[in-house]
């Protein structure tokens, strides 16, 4: 009997519906199989739901289906967050060799760098990108000169951050979060810094 939640099954459940996030959200990755993952990138490829999307390429970024190649190349194009493209690549390294990935994070990279003008207090997205399930794993994993030019990068742009922007929060292993300051100090740091401008 498959401890799959069986409204994960179901094509016609709004991805609003309490029950059908409840499901995904408790879903742990020891009841996925290849006769029921399809279902996950089902959903991830009909919903607009970032949340959704970010949880399903989690769940499945393990999976080393031969089917889920096209998914992970699919989803690593289509993701605009630099840390949802990460999950999709570590899904597709699985399935590709280290020149190709290489040549995607050469494009990777400069839209990283342009992340620093554009956005220079992003300290939300480096956090995800260093994350213990990000781009740490994936050096730790494959030992790959480009995974360690992109981590390097991250740590460059993370560092030349002023200090009201780090230290917040961290990522463990399982892609969750981790508080390392109170919501209300961190609130009060950024307060503090943007009022001294």
């Amino acid at each position: 009997m498959s401890k799959f939640p069986a409204i994960l099954t179901d094509e016609k459940i709004k991805d609003s519906n309490k029950d059908f996030r409840n499901a995904l959200f408790s879903l742990e990755k020891k009841f996925i199989d290849k006769d029921n993952y399809a279902h996950l990138t089902r959903i991830y490829s009909a919903t607009k739901q970032l949340d959704i999307r970010n949880k399903i390429l989690r769940l499945l970024y393990d999976f080393a289906f031969p089917e889920l190649k096209d998914f992970f190349d699919s989803a690593y194009k289509k993701e605009r967050y630099l840390d949802m493209k990460i999950y999709a690549l570590r899904g597709l390294s699985q399935f590709i060799s280290e020149k190709e990935i290489e040549k995607l994070l050469i494009k990777f990279n400069l839209t990283l760098l342009k992340r620093q003008e554009t956005t220079p207090y992003n300290y939300q997205e480096y956090e995800l990108l260093r994350g213990q399930n990000s781009l740490p794993y994936l050096v730790q994993k494959y030992h790959y000169n480009c995974f360690k030019g992109t981590l390097n990068q991250v740590n460059e742009q993370y560092n030349a951050m002023p200090d009201a922007f780090k230290g917040h929060f961290t990522i463990d292993e399982n892609g969750e979060g981790v508080s390392l300051r109170s919501p209300e100090e961190s609130s009060k740091m950024i307060k503090d810094f943007f009022n001294k401008q």
